[in-house]
């Protein structure tokens, strides 16, 4: 065990104070920028991806759709329809909702909102890809979904 403590010098605590006033300062910035919310690619991500899939079910490309949705979703909706995906897809009650969404990201996941749909979407490897689609909100339950993974 070493001597008994004891206080640094006065021109050492001044330096400490003056090099780390900047870090602190910077620390303190970068929160704000980062903690209130989501970073901006990542929203616009998630926005991208939701688009693109309410476009593929506008113009019936249904095996574009399929591609950006997660694969969980859809195995589950292939399972459920005992068909591929496209086919089974197609067979769904999805408007294809135009408008510009809100979106709301919370880490990994995000909430599209459109005038007639709302998507829940994951950001995978390769992107964010839809886990739910056709989803509407109930008054005491979860959003119930025509298309969801589990």
């Amino acid at each position: 065990m070493t001597g008994p403590l004891r206080p640094l010098p006065r021109r050492a605590v001044q330096g400490r104070k003056q090099t780390w006033a900047p870090l602190t300062a910077a620390a303190v910035a970068a929160t704000l920028l980062c903690g209130c919310g989501a970073p901006a690619a990542r929203v616009d991500g998630a926005r991208q991806a939701g688009v693109a899939f309410e476009q593929a079910l506008a113009d019936a490309d249904y095996g574009r759709a399929c591609a950006l949705m997660a694969p969980q979703t859809r195995e589950e909706l292939e399972d459920n329809e005992g068909k591929p995906c496209g086919p089974a897809l197609e067979g769904q009650d999805l408007s294809a909702a135009g408008g510009e969404p809100d979106t709301q990201v919370y880490g990994r996941q995000a909430l599209l909102r459109l005038p007639d749909d709302t998507l829940f979407l994951s950001q995978f490897a390769d992107g964010w890809k839809v886990t739910a689609a056709g989803c509407a909100p109930q008054t005491s339950e979860p959003y119930r979904c025509s298309v969801k993974g589990g």
